[in-house]
């Protein structure tokens, strides 16, 4: 879906948005992935994806897509450290790194958000 922008551009969509919290220091993030190629960390300024990582956050989102239309939302176990929700076009979910039962899917998108609130925002956690 692309948006008009000013002056007769076009601006892309997001593809979607991650709110990461928890129990240890640094775990507080907010992820907005675009799918012009671009990430945001915690409101701060645009910054560049590789195509790789583009093309990884293109597959998650397709594969997010059953489980943010049911809204699937896993109970946190005894040892959850971090905690997700992720809003999508398609709808959210929401899950723990110790949920039981997550798709394959809740394991690449914290994988995803790690390296890239590491690599591409310079965050610690």
């Amino acid at each position: 879906m692309l948006a008009g922008a000013g002056c007769g551009g076009v601006k892309s969509a997001d593809l979607f948005i991650v709110y990461r919290s928890g129990s240890v220091a640094g775990a507080r993030l907010t992820l907005l992935v675009n799918d012009g190629g671009t990430v945001r960390c915690n409101g701060g300024a645009q910054r560049a994806l590789s195509d790789a990582d583009l093309v990884r956050a293109r597959a998650i989102q397709d594969d997010l897509h059953d489980p943010a239309v049911s809204r699937t939302s896993l109970r946190a176990g005894p040892r959850s450290v971090l905690r997700y929700y992720v809003r999508d076009p398609d709808g959210s979910v929401r899950f723990s790194d110790d949920s039981q039962g997550q798709p394959q899917v809740f394991q690449q998108l914290a994988l995803f958000v790690l390296q890239t609130a590491r690599g591409v925002c310079r965050l610690p956690l």
